[in-house]
């Protein structure tokens, strides 16, 4: 069974916020590309869009938007997604995954594109605490 944490980045009040996904709803990210748009009904968020700005595997192995593979690729980096140059001018191989969502990834990022009637905190509304009774 696939299981994704979606944080969702709400650009308009500047939070973030995480959905855990499973089944079927998690089934139906496979397969998608990072920069889609797609509609957050399935993930309860009624009325909502959302478009997937980025994600990470269980390594921790970044995504990249620009790479068209499903897999993991070495690359020479000279900067950007995967690698932070300490020097001018150094370069790096490392291990970046493609942008194509598949059942490896752990992480995805997301943006809202459209909203919903409700705002993002009544879906995500933290339980208030019960008072303790003297």
């Amino acid at each position: 069974m696939v299981e994704f944490k979606v944080v969702l980045s709400d650009q308009k009040t500047g939070r973030a916020y995480n959905v855990s996904v499973s089944g079927g709803v998690a089934g139906a990210l496979i397969g998608k590309r990072i920069g889609d748009d797609i509609d957050a009904g399935p993930f309860g968020l009624p009325g909502y869009r959302m478009e997937i700005t980025g994600g990470s595997d269980r390594n921790g192995t970044p995504s990249k938007r620009n790479l068209p593979v499903s897999g993991r690729r070495k690359l020479l980096l000279s900067g950007g997604i995967g690698f932070k140059p300490v020097m001018e001018g150094q370069r790096r191989r490392k291990s970046i995954r493609g942008n194509e969502i598949t059942a490896d990834f752990v992480q995805i990022n997301a943006k809202v594109t459209g909203y919903g009637d409700k705002p993002l905190e009544e879906y995500f509304a933290k339980a208030a605490p019960e008072e303790k009774k003297a």
